[in-house]
């Protein structure tokens, strides 16, 4: 290799990236990373929230077998992956950030105003 970082280079929780796919065992993808969990006080890898088709769902730290520029590769079966666990700690508040966007009156009192849009994510 010429001195480049590869394309499949295991990495950090650090750099992982939202909407990055999230594999099984089997390398079947399940889901794609939603959030990084982490334990702040102690600045611990918890796991990661992973969107699935049926909502959000929970993937243990030590469920995860090695993370990649490309990939989250889990040591989870095709059934195990099917039935991870909701995440048990509150819905994530998050502002919508295209809320106020757009020409309509709507819109423009929301950006002369300043209102911030909070939504609940799918748990």
């Amino acid at each position: 290799m010429s001195g480049t970082a590869g394309t499949d280079d295991e990495i950090s929780y650090l750099g992982l990236q939202n909407g990055t796919p999230v594999l099984s065992s089997s390398a079947t993808e399940f889901g794609t990373v939603q959030h990084v969990l982490v334990v702040e006080s102690l600045a611990l890898f918890d796991g990661i929230v992973v969107k699935v088709h049926r909502g959000l769902r929970f993937v243990d730290r030590d469920q995860i077998a090695k993370i990649t520029r490309t990939a989250v590769h889990c040591q989870l079966s095709d059934a195990e992956a099917a039935a991870l666990p909701r995440p048990s700690n509150p819905p994530v508040e998050v502002v919508d950030a295209f809320q106020d966007t757009g020409p309509s009156l709507h819109a423009r009192f929301g950006r002369m105003f300043g209102r911030e849009h909070w939504v609940e994510r799918d748990r």
